[in-house]
């Protein structure tokens, strides 16, 4: 029966709601035009001291913190006033990443492996900003941070092997392709389960606070991550804590198939969420590596006195596919990658050290090679490790083994069952040669 209350006769004449479903200004085969997005002069953005309390990051969670500007040279507060020796080695790393990322994908293409993810036109968000840390800082990536692990010196020849999945994996074939993990460079397994590295960031920055250690966290995360519930509990225990973490949010544009405005990027900034939090906030051109390295280095020192936590919106483009598994030209514009407004941050740190008098055309051709062919020559290394389907891999028992101490008996039971009918389905062993027992 109806109540006093009860609206919902038809004779009610307040107006219908409708849904907003967003949808991206560009589909394929439109026109792209980038007018209505506000690219601030480089060198315009203040920069605040690094204690400053975060509602005074307020005005930056809006902006774009810029350095290079269109005269190819550093500007404003926010330059890191880098020398020119660290300038080549970001330069160096950057056409390491680019050209591993092509051989990689080309391996995928075929058939040595099951996967690969570029990241191209993304290399200034974790390049740039694992320079700025401190070696020993604990990272915590997700999917298209290649870049920290080359920054950081981990041998090309690891990275491949776990590609390839084959006897030379370290990680057994236990893991995704790309979904690296080194202990020893600081840099935590990466998950296939979106967001899960944002909490376990946070509680690592803790339990250095707990510690008094010096070291603090750093993790990346898609924007369209940011949707998950685990981020949000990041912020809300980063902020809690004060834990001296840094928040990557590397806004792409993308996330596979979704446009950001489903991640509610249409509203505001990402950078934007971390206010609400009272989290220091700062959005950055993401394809700028001077601006990528300042803002970093701003959030570690500000974590390293502290001060807080930081959430660092990267504004920048996914210029190919969400991965080898995904074709693009199916959901967005193939104008979108050659309009985009902030470029290349490889072709700009290069024009940068042109600008200085620092590098030229012809270093860098010989850059480039130099990357693909010792990218070339460590494949070929790899490769007699093993590739996709070749045979060559951890011995089968091994699948039961790392995760208890002692095995306990019920892994027994199924270890030996599996290797029992393993051996009867192959009396002669298996027809791939090279495989071990």
């Amino acid at each position: 029966m109806a109540g006093p209350t009860d609206t919902s006769s038809t004779g009610d004449n307040r107006p219908a709601l409708s849904l907003h479903v967003p949808e991206p200004n560009f589909r394929p085969g439109d026109k792209v035009d980038y007018s209505h997005l506000n690219i601030p002069e480089a060198g315009e953005q203040f920069r605040p001291d690094e204690a400053c309390a975060a509602l005074d990051t307020a005005p930056l969670a809006h902006d774009l913190i810029r350095v290079l500007g269109d005269d190819d040279k550093a500007h404003g507060p926010w330059d890191p006033k880098l020398d020119a020796d660290t300038l080549r080695e970001m330069l160096g790393h950057f056409a390491m990443v680019r050209a591993f990322d092509e051989r990689m994908f080309r391996g995928q293409r075929q058939g040595k492996t099951s996967f690969y993810m570029k990241c191209t036109g993304e290399e200034a968000t974790s390049i740039s900003t694992a320079m700025a840390l401190a070696s020993d800082d604990m990272v915590f990536p997700s999917y298209r941070q290649q870049g920290v692990l080359i920054a950081r010196g981990y041998p090309l020849i690891e990275m491949i092997n776990q590609i390839y999945s084959n006897k030379g994996d370290k990680l057994k074939g236990r893991q995704l392709p790309i979904m690296y993990s080194s202990r020893e460079h600081s840099f935590f397994s990466i998950s296939g389960n979106l967001a899960t590295q944002t909490p376990q960031a946070v509680g690592w920055a803790m339990a250095s606070a707990i510690k008094g250690d010096s070291r603090v966290a750093a993790t990346w995360v898609g924007e369209g991550s940011t949707a998950e519930g685990d981020f949000h509990s990041a912020c809300t225990f980063a902020t809690v804590y004060n834990a001296p973490v840094i928040l990557n949010v590397v806004n792409n544009q993308w996330a596979i198939s979704s446009f950001s405005g489903f991640a509610g990027g249409e509203r505001t900034t990402f950078a934007a969420r971390g206010l609400g939090y009272g989290l220091a906030s700062l959005r950055v051109d993401g394809n700028d590596p001077l601006a990528c390295y300042a803002a970093e280095k701003w959030a570690a020192d500000r974590a390293r006195a502290n001060a807080g936590p930081t959430l660092i919106e990267f504004f920048t483009y996914r210029a190919e596919g969400h991965s080898t598994s995904d074709d693009p030209s199916g959901y967005r514009s193939a104008e979108e990658r050659e309009e985009w407004p902030l470029g290349d941050p490889i072709n700009r740190l290069k024009k940068h050290l042109i600008a200085l008098g620092e590098w030229d055309e012809e270093r860098q051709t010989a850059l480039d090679v130099e990357c693909v062919e010792l990218v070339k020559k460590t494949t070929k290394e790899a490769e007699k490790n093993g590739i996709l389907g070749h045979g060559l891999h951890h011995p089968f028992r091994t699948m039961f083994e790392d995760v208890f101490e002692e095995l306990p008996w019920h892994l027994k039971e199924q270890a030996e069952q599996a290797i029992h009918e393993r051996e009867t389905k192959f009396p002669e062993g298996l027809p791939a040669k090279g495989v071990q027992s």
